[in-house]
């Protein structure tokens, strides 16, 4: 990933041990941006959209979005196609990474234009390994910002 620190990720994620855990593998992946985390869908959405006037907006444009699906009121779903069906937002790589494995939701997810989905595994260690391989993965993929 472009060690642009003005570049931010932007992590969906209500559980804030997994949030840590995600946080701390991706910087043990030499991924030096600016993680902002957000614990619901209501609150992505707002930080795009603004709707409640969400603080950081301005100051963080975002690299691409970490996005749970199994989110309190607005699901990770709902969040995707929002997003993706605006034209300001729609070409954010968004990364899904959740604990849901049905083939079903996997489909959709891609249906909806997210870019790639990772399953969380429930062990703490293969968490920790398959996030700090998606760091990894980030550390050397390209992506627009912008544009």
């Amino acid at each position: 990933m472009p060690q642009d620190e003005s570049l931010t990720i932007l992590m969906v994620e209500d559980d804030p041990g997994h949030a840590r855990l995600i946080e701390r593998n991706l910087r043990r992946a030499n991924v030096t941006n600016n993680i902002v985390v957000v614990g619901d869908g209501y609150e992505a959405i707002d930080y795009f959209f603004g709707d409640h006037g969400y603080v950081n907006k301005a100051r963080f444009p975002p690299l691409l979005i970490l996005l749970d699906l199994n989110l309190p009121g607005l699901s990770g779903l709902q969040v995707l196609e929002r997003l993706k069906a605006d034209s300001r937002t729609q070409s954010i790589p968004v990364i899904i990474l959740t604990t849901t494995e049905e083939p079903q939701e996997i489909q959709r997810c891609y249906a909806l234009g997210c870019n790639v989905y990772v399953t969380k595994p429930v062990v703490y260690k293969e968490f920790a390994d398959a996030v700090q391989k998606l760091g990894l993965f980030l550390s050397i993929i390209k992506v627009s910002n912008g544009g």
